[in-house]
């Protein structure tokens, strides 16, 4: 369930002599608190703490942390020694009933517990994160699904059937050499599971060649009930079990895309349910082993300058951060994949490839915490050149983190085009493949040079309403 919105601590009473037991969570700690206060209520409150007067003496431990509550003042009564505000949802008693619950005695001592998120599976998890986020490398998005490989098979001329999606992905993860400069490969479920035209198992080549498999793991995106047209991402159902199968075959990573759309918006209701989805999943994948991508795609559609999406991107990544500390996710842990901040696709006003990195670097110093190891950008609808320039000017600096790429279109599409679904292209296709690969290796490092680009390299890739 969403949250809503108001104070930010959020918690649910049990009960046991007269007294309420209430368990916070804030940011990445769990709080149990009893407070002397009765009210028989099972509703989420939200809860103002009493702050504690100069005299309160207060003793402490690593712990646990019991407070000696202060005396009430001679104005105060004790009741009042904790305030709550019920949801309009919650049960109101009865004025007759509220006084029977008091209790006129001197209030308890208050404990409070603190337990700090720790997974079997931490160490791991920053492992993988840094092991994708190394130096001059980034992030294959191979994790088409069925139905938009075959719209690229289609583009040559292509049937879209298993053996031709197979000859497909085969040229990509053989390609020699292509772990010099790819760290990760996004995987649709098909090919985590999927053998080479050779019968070697995929995810056994990608690990030849350093490469770390990772596993698509979102439904898609279905409409948002009372939105304005805007979108939700399914998959949270079933989740654990699937990413506990996926880390068994191999897989080390997820990815889940969730869009916001500008045109259309964005909504609060949509924004939130983006990042609450984004959370959920960021938690259940590592609680499973899995290094989470979280990846509020910002859609490139419409008509608006690049403050606008500045502004939008700003909000996205406050809640969406905001929900991953309420979920305890490790950010050490995590990976993102964020939208560059850029006009809208049919903007008259283009931004260089500077005014690109001033936005998305002020973006990121705003919102992301140097805790995240890696930003691995996508790529959206830009042109291969595009999306390399993009992301060279912004490592013409030093960063808090790995800013590298997690493209798609922007490695493939050439690649996709010399191939043609001909045997005889193979090796031309994983050359064009190597040479998009090791353009945006050098622009990780700051020092790609669009000279000699091909004009088919420079062509525009946007589609309106992308379905991934």
């Amino acid at each position: 369930m969403l949250p809503g919105s108001g104070q930010r601590r959020w918690w649910q009473e049990d009960w046991s002599n007269q007294s309420r037991a209430i368990h916070i969570q804030e940011s990445n700690l769990h709080l149990t608190t009893h407070i002397p206060f009765a009210l028989k209520s099972e509703k989420l409150l939200h809860f103002s703490p009493p702050p504690l007067r100069k005299d309160c003496k207060e003793k402490a431990c690593v712990k646990e942390r019991v407070v000696a509550p202060c005396s009430p003042l001679p104005s105060e009564k004790p009741e009042a020694m904790a305030s709550a505000t019920l949801l309009k949802s919650s049960f109101l008693p009865k004025k007759s009933e509220w006084g029977a619950t008091r209790q006129a005695a001197a209030p308890k001592p208050v404990t409070v517990s603190m337990v700090v998120r720790a997974g079997a599976y931490d160490d791991e998890l920053v492992k993988t994160a840094k092991t994708i986020a190394s130096p001059g490398r980034g992030i294959l998005a191979m994790d088409e699904s069925n139905a938009t490989c075959g719209k690229r098979l289609a583009s040559i001329g292509l049937e879209n059937t298993e053996a031709n999606r197979q000859a497909y992905r085969t040229l990509l993860v053989t390609a020699p050499g292509l772990g010099q400069y790819i760290s990760g490969a996004i995987l649709f479920e098909e090919t985590l599971y999927q053998s080479t035209v050779d019968g070697k198992k995929i995810v056994d080549i990608l690990t030849e060649q350093k490469i770390v498999p990772g596993i698509k793991v979102d439904k898609g995106l279905v409409p948002l009930a009372g939105s304005n047209n805007e979108s939700w991402c399914q998959g949270l159902d079933g989740l654990a079990s699937r990413e506990a199968a996926y880390y068994q075959q191999g897989a080390r990573f997820a990815k889940w895309r969730t869009v916001v759309s500008i045109p259309n918006g964005p909504s609060e209701l949509a924004v939130k349910e983006a990042a609450w989805g984004l959370a959920r999943y960021a938690a259940i994948s590592q609680d499973n082993g899995l290094v989470p991508i979280v990846e509020p795609e910002i859609l490139l559609d419409g008509e608006h300058g690049i403050d606008r999406t500045f502004e939008v991107a700003q909000k996205v990544w406050a809640e969406t951060f905001f929900y991953m500390a309420e979920n305890n996710v490790m950010f050490e842990g995590i990976l993102l994949k964020p939208s560059m901040v850029t006009p809208g696709a049919e903007c008259k006003d283009r931004a260089t490839p500077e005014q690109v990195s001033d936005y998305t670097l002020k973006l990121l110093h705003r919102r992301i915490p140097p805790a995240v190891p890696g930003i691995m950008f996508l790529s959206g609808g830009q042109s291969e050149v595009e999306a390399t320039q993009n992301l060279n000017a912004m490592n013409q600096g030093p960063n808090p983190w790995h800013v590298s790429f997690s493209y798609a279109r922007a490695l493939q599409n050439t690649c996709l085009k010399t191939w043609g679904g001909q045997p005889e292209n193979v090796k031309a296709a994983q050359d064009a493949l190597l040479l998009r690969a090791k353009a945006n290796s050098l622009a990780q490092l700051g020092k790609y040079t669009s000279d000699g680009e091909a004009a088919e390299a420079k062509e525009g890739m946007f589609v309106k309403n992308y379905v991934y």
